[in-house]
């Protein structure tokens, strides 16, 4: 099969797509022939090393968590799942970005029919911690909240989720993307200069819950705000280690549950995936390249051939 493979660290030009063996799957493994794959800021730090101290690589490395796709093989252990069950979910091997990937049976989930097949394959980092982030932080009916990056792969998710439980919230986002998060009910505030004075105006004083998925800087401003620790939920480790706030994400949402319950709102509607741009997977690099510009709307994948 094809595969996405990179052998030192460094920029997107270490990435090539390189053919290779699939590797055999165990009695409790599942074979599926990916549709779709999602691509995260994360990989992008994995496979420059500025993550080495916390997920070092094993060179040549792969990389890959989300897929959506059809399986082709079932381990003689598994149950629940047969050849041609549309599936998604995820890998802890870094092995997504490839024709073909194995996982244990138990992290997929069944693709609802009315789930577009480049929404699925999106779903699992961003969802999972977009869910997790808001569950730590607990919006209630009535409630504001505001959101940092909210016009990313994650943000875009989490001000939904936070709607869907009766919160308003204040999208903290640049102006390219106001249309599309006006359209999703948030009330925009632009960064730059102001944005305190700004955030404070339309929430009435202090938003009641903050969640941050841009940097350190924003758990700052939320403290400042008057926002109470627990009620802030930040990406940043070592800001939320700073100022005693959650710091929930992909590892606390990486439930089956959570992952069914994302593929049945987004199915029903009740949550957009905005997708920004597709990349067949020979054009990995130019896929990075372009999510590394820190200005999309919501998410990039690869799309493989069905």
């Amino acid at each position: 099969m094809r595969a996405v493979r990179f052998h030192h660290y460094g920029d997107t030009d270490v990435l090539g797509i390189e053919d290779v063996e699939l590797r055999a799957h165990t009695p409790g493994e599942v074979v599926v022939k990916v549709r779709v794959a999602g691509i995260n800021p994360g990989e992008g730090k994995i496979r420059s090393g500025a993550l080495h101290e916390l997920f070092p690589a094993t060179f040549p490395s792969g990389e890959g968590s989300d897929f959506a796709g059809t399986v082709t093989a079932v381990g003689s252990e598994v149950t629940g799942w047969n050849v041609g069950d549309e599936v998604l979910g995820w890998s802890w091997e870094r092995s997504s970005h490839a024709e073909y990937v194995v996982v244990p049976a138990d992290q997929l989930v069944a693709k609802p029919a009315a789930l577009d097949w480049i929404a699925a394959g999106a779903l699992y980092v961003a969802g999972t911690t977009a869910y997790a982030a808001v569950d730590a932080v607990d919006p209630r009916p009535g409630e504001t909240v505001a959101i940092s990056g909210a016009s990313g792969g994650v943000g875009s998710i989490a001000l939904q989720l936070a709607q869907l439980r009766g919160a308003r919230v204040i999208a903290i986002a640049s102006p390219r993307h106001q249309r599309w998060l006006e359209s999703k009910g948030a009330v925009v505030v632009n960064y730059g200069d102001g944005l305190k004075e700004r955030i404070e105006k339309e929430a009435g004083g202090a938003p009641d819950a903050f969640l941050d998925f841009h940097g350190a800087e924003y758990a700052a401003l939320a403290v400042d705000l008057g926002v109470p620790a627990q009620r802030i939920n930040t990406i940043n480790y070592p800001a939320a280690a700073t100022y005693g706030t959650h710091s929930a994400g992909n590892a606390e949402g990486t439930k089956l549950e959570i992952l069914a319950e994302l593929a049945r709102l987004v199915a029903e509607g009740k949550v957009e995936i905005p997708i920004s741009a597709t990349y067949p997977l020979g054009e990995i690099r130019q896929a990075f390249t372009e999510l590394e510009k820190g200005h999309t709307l919501g998410k990039i994948v690869l799309t493989f051939e069905p």
